[in-house]
């Protein structure tokens, strides 16, 4: 009956938009989560609102399920395919059709990969204030589906602060469009919230109209070198009284981090090995102003003892050069090989004790185990990957997902911070969220989706 489907979707929509079979290029078939491969029944490239909204129509009369896909750069398996299910990527819906600076608003399609997103602001003289590690494969529509975080969130926020106005389309085809761009609007529900951050289960987002930002005309990057992870949250309190909102971006990478990543992408060291180093990053208007700010704390911070050394940057240059060892991560396949990823929150008041306990755990139950602990932390953010000795030992591979997500669990944190559950999480989901939330997230997808048929067996789906 499914491949009588895809040929009734073929004959329906043609085949400009529908692909099957043999033709169906390899990267629709999984996205970064790791999973096998899995070849979709079909795969649908509209063009339009219009032709997301008939490819609807047909599978939720048929029962068939769709998955949503993006720039399929997710590590949760949201976007992997299933074999009875089709495929649906928005990477042709890829207009930015408005941009308005006095109103500090982008109108785009779904399709927009980010980094063109942050161009065409650029181009502009506005900023868009989201900015992830895989800017130049994730689209404007995975990121609101998985309310993306990133490198900037603690003084922009996460997708959802972006976003102004979303146009989806429903599991029946219906097309709801809340595309006003108003920052205040309280007339009855804030619609477009059930769209963001649930994973395509509600619905397919395919238009957005996202918040811009003034750019900033001055940045500055320092690094510095902390004692501990306490260390580390002493010169998170310090640089936000400070800085202030200038503070836009604070990373930071435990020992296991800095060393490994430096010595496998054979970066070398600006500041010597030993405790946390911690990436700042701050913006502003003023170039004399900013630079004065960041010394005159930096200067304070290494006379009270936060911190043991830094480096501030003298250029552009040197501050992308700082950055080089926290985004060499594209470097893991060929440093470190098959990875097992966390991506978690933690209360700062329990991040130091979590990350000992988790870190001393790894070593002394799986000698011979690489874990490297890095993140963001001042929006709450730990991420952490771990090299099992025996990459397809499936059974350890469960056993530290179960001691790590037990930890977090403990630590009053949540399994996933800006990843999504998708499909490798969801035997977790009540780690982090109650009965009553679960059932509450089931509720509104059996109203929205009766068939089941949007992301089926993702997330918090029944």
């Amino acid at each position: 009956m499914t491949q009588d489907f895809a040929q009734r979707l073929l004959d329906s929509l043609g085949s400009d938009l529908v692909t099957l079979g043999a033709d169906i290029p390899p990267r629709h078939c999984h996205d970064w989560a790791g999973l096998a491969p899995v070849s979709p029944l079909a795969l649908v490239r509209p063009r339009r609102t219009e032709d997301v909204s008939a490819l609807m129509r047909l599978c939720h009369a048929a029962g068939v399920p769709v998955v949503p896909q993006g720039g399929l750069s997710g590590i949760s398996g949201a976007a992997h395919p299933r074999a009875d299910a089709v495929a649906l990527s928005l990477d042709r819906m890829n207009r930015i059709e408005r941009l308005d600076p006095q109103a500090a608003q982008m109108v785009a399609e779904a399709g927009v990969v980010l980094e063109v997103a942050q161009t065409a602001a650029r181009d502009a003289g506005m900023m868009l204030g989201i900015d992830i590690g895989a800017r130049g494969s994730c689209q404007l529509g995975g990121v609101i589906a998985t309310n993306a975080g990133g490198n900037t969130v603690i003084r922009y926020g996460m997708a959802r602060e972006h976003v102004l106005g979303l146009e989806a389309v429903l599991a029946d085809g219906t097309v709801i469009s809340d595309m006003a761009g108003l920052i205040k609007n309280n007339a009855g529900m804030d619609v477009k919230q059930l769209f963001i951050g649930t994973e395509g289960l509600l619905g397919v987002v395919t238009r957005c109209i996202l918040r811009l930002q003034p750019e900033p005309r001055a940045i500055e990057t320092a690094l510095c070198a902390v004692a501990d992870t306490d260390g580390a949250l002493a010169l998170l309190a310090h640089l936000r009284a400070a800085l202030g909102p200038q503070l836009s971006s604070f990373e930071v990478m435990w020992p296991s981090f800095y060393n490994i990543m430096a010595s496998g992408a054979g970066l070398a060291l600006p500041l010597p090995a030993g405790g946390p180093h911690v990436l700042v990053e701050a913006t502003g208007f003023s170039d004399t102003a900013l630079r004065a700010g960041i010394e005159e704390a930096l200067g304070e911070a290494l006379e009270q003892g936060i911190v043991g050394d830094a480096i501030l940057a003298k250029s552009a240059q040197e501050g992308r050069g700082l950055w080089a060892v926290r985004e060499s991560v594209s470097e893991y396949p060929v440093i470190l090989g098959p990875l097992v990823p966390f991506d978690v929150s933690i209360p700062l008041r329990r991040m130091s004790a979590t990350v000992a306990l988790i870190e001393t755990g790894i070593a002394d139950r799986w000698p011979g185990a690489r874990a490297l602990t890095y993140g963001h932390i001042g929006d709450n953010n730990l991420h952490l990957v771990v090299a099992l000795p025996e990459p397809e030992d499936h059974a350890a591979e469960k056993a530290l997902k179960a001691f790590v997500y037990d930890a977090i669990r403990a630590a009053g944190g949540t399994v996933s911070a800006e990843h999504g559950i998708g499909a490798i999480k969801r035997d977790y989901l009540a780690h982090s969220r109650t009965p009553e939330e679960i059932a509450l997230m089931r509720a509104i997808k059996r109203t929205m989706d009766p068939g089941d048929i949007l992301n089926r067996g993702k997330s918090f789906d029944p």
